[in-house]
C-alpha cells in the first residue's frame, strides 16, 4: 500500500501527513481569500491581474521544489502538487499559469541549468517578480513536438541566433523568462535540439498574438515569434544538442503535475453540486432528496476520491526522480496513466455537475459552467489521451518482452 510521509515523520496510508495537509490548507486558504474573486472577470474578459504573481510569491507559493539557496521552498513534487490542488479549487486559470511557471519553467531551470543560470533567474521567478513559461509546441508540431520542430538556433560567436515560432504557449503573452527549444543540428533530428533561456527583452523575440480559448480564459496563451533573436551562449541549458534530455527529464514530472490541477477542479465541482442539491427546490423539496440526483452525486464522489488516490500515489512516486530519470519504464507508464485517468474522470465529474445544476449550469457566467469549459484541455495538453494510451501500452509490451 502507498504511504505518504511528511518531513516530520508523520504518515498515513493513502493520505497526507500533518505537514502535507498544512501545505494544502495554506494554498487553499490563500486561493479562497485572494484568487477566487478574480476568476469571473478573468474568464469573462480574458483578463490577467498583473499583481497576482508577486502576491503568490510573497506567500511562499512559488519555487516549491527549488532549494532555499535559490529562493525556493526546498520541498518536493508532492508538496508542489498540493499547492496546485489548493489553487485549482478556487481559480483554475491562475493554477494553470502557476504550473506553467513553477513546474515547466522554474523546476526545469533548477534541474537542468548550471549554478550561474540558477542564481541569475530563480530568485526572481520564485518571488513572483518574473513570470516563466516553456516554449516547445510549434504551429506544425503537436504530439510530434520534437521530431517536427522547425525553430532553429545557429551559433554566431558568443550568441545563438534563433528563428521560428511557438504556439499554444501558456503564459507566453506575459512571460519574462522562457525556456525555449530549437534545433541546433538539423541532421540529427530530435537529437539535434537544444534548450535556451530567453528573456522577453531580447532583440528579435516578440509575442505574435494572444490566443482566445474555450476554457482557462484568464490564463494567457499565445504564439511566440523569433526573428534573428540573439541569445547569449551562457543561456544554453544542459549543453548543445542536449535538449531531448532536458525535455524528458521534466516530461513525467509535468504529467504528474496535471493530475492535481484536475483534482482541485473536480473537488470544487462536487462541492458546488452538493450545495446546489441542498438548496435548489423542486416539487416542494430539495433536489438532493431525489434518487437520480443522489446517484449523480455519488458517482462524482467516487471519481473525485479515485483521482485523489491516484494523484497522490503518482506524485509520491515521481518526487524522488533524479535528473536524467523518467521518460521510460514504470514511472513513464504511471504518469501517463495518472493524467489520462484524472483528465477523463474530471470530464465526467463536470458533465454530471452541469446536469445537477440544470439550466443554471448551462449559463456561461456560472462557476460550474466555467469549470466545465476547462475540462477538455487536460485531455489534450502535455500529450493527448491517445498519446498517453500509446505510452502505457508501449511500456506494458516492453515489460512483456523483457519478461519473455
Amino acid at each position: 500500500m502507498q504511504e505518504f510521509t511528511s518531513r516530520n515523520g508523520h504518515a498515513s496510508l493513502f493520505g497526507l501527513g500533518s505537514e502535507q495537509q498544512m501545505i494544502l490548507d495554506n494554498a487553499d486558504r490563500f486561493a479562497r481569500n485572494e484568487l477566487h474573486a478574480l476568476s469571473a472577470r478573468m474568464d469573462d474578459e480574458e483578463w490577467w491581474p498583473d499583481d497576482v504573481f508577486p502576491k503568490i510569491g510573497e506567500n511562499g507559493l512559488f519555487g516549491i521544489t527549488v532549494p532555499e539557496a535559490y529562493g525556493g521552498a526546498g520541498l518536493d513534487l508532492l508538496a508542489a502538487g498540493l499547492v496546485l490542488q489548493g489553487l485549482a479549487r478556487w481559480n483554475h486559470a491562475i493554477a494553470l499559469a502557476w504550473v506553467a511557471h513553477d513546474n515547466l519553467c522554474v523546476n526545469n531551470i533548477y534541474r537542468n541549468g548550471n549554478d550561474e543560470q540558477r542564481r541569475k533567474y530563480l530568485p526572481d521567478l520564485c518571488a513572483g517578480r518574473k513570470i516563466g513559461a516553456l516554449g516547445l509546441t510549434e504551429p506544425g508540431a503537436g504530439s510530434d513536438a520534437l521530431g517536427s520542430m522547425r525553430t532553429t538556433a545557429r551559433r554566431d560567436g558568443d550568441h545563438y541566433v534563433l528563428n521560428g515560432s511557438k504556439i499554444y504557449i501558456t503564459n507566453g503573452p506575459v512571460a519574462d523568462v522562457l525556456l525555449v527549444y530549437a534545433k541546433t543540428d538539423r541532421d540529427k533530428g530530435a537529437h539535434g535540439i537544444s534548450a535556451f533561456i530567453i528573456e522577453k527583452e531580447m532583440k528579435g523575440f516578440k509575442v505574435a498574438q494572444k490566443l482566445r480559448k474555450m476554457g482557462y480564459r484568464g490564463s494567457q496563451t499565445g504564439e511566440l515569434l523569433f526573428e534573428d533573436c540573439r541569445v547569449p551562449v551562457e543561456n544554453l541549458v544542459g549543453g548543445e544538442n542536449r535538449g531531448v534530455a532536458v525535455v524528458m527529464s521534466g516530461l513525467d514530472l509535468e504529467r504528474a503535475m496535471i493530475s492535481p490541477l484536475c483534482l482541485g477542479i473536480a473537488e470544487r465541482a462536487l462541492e458546488l453540486s452538493v450545495d446546489f442539491a441542498r438548496t435548489r427546490r423542486q416539487f416542494g423539496q430539495p433536489i438532493g432528496s431525489f434518487q437520480m440526483v443522489q446517484s449523480m452525486l455519488a458517482e462524482m464522489y467516487v471519481q473525485v476520491e479515485t483521482i485523489r488516490s491516484f494523484t497522490y500515489r503518482v506524485l509520491a512516486a515521481a518526487a524522488p526522480l533524479d535528473i536524467g530519470e523518467g521518460g521510460r519504464g514504470d514511472i513513464h507508464k504511471l504518469t501517463a496513466a495518472s493524467v489520462m485517468y484524472a483528465a477523463e474522470a474530471t470530464h465526467k465529474v463536470l458533465d454530471l455537475a452541469v446536469q445537477v445544476h440544470g439550466g443554471a449550469g448551462y449559463i456561461w457566467e456560472s462557476e460550474i459552467n466555467r469549470l466545465f469549459r476547462s475540462t477538455k484541455l487536460m485531455e489534450i495538453g502535455a500529450g493527448t489521451t491517445e498519446v498517453r494510451k500509446m505510452i502505457i501500452a508501449g511500456e506494458l509490451l516492453k515489460g512483456m518482452d523483457r519478461n519473455g
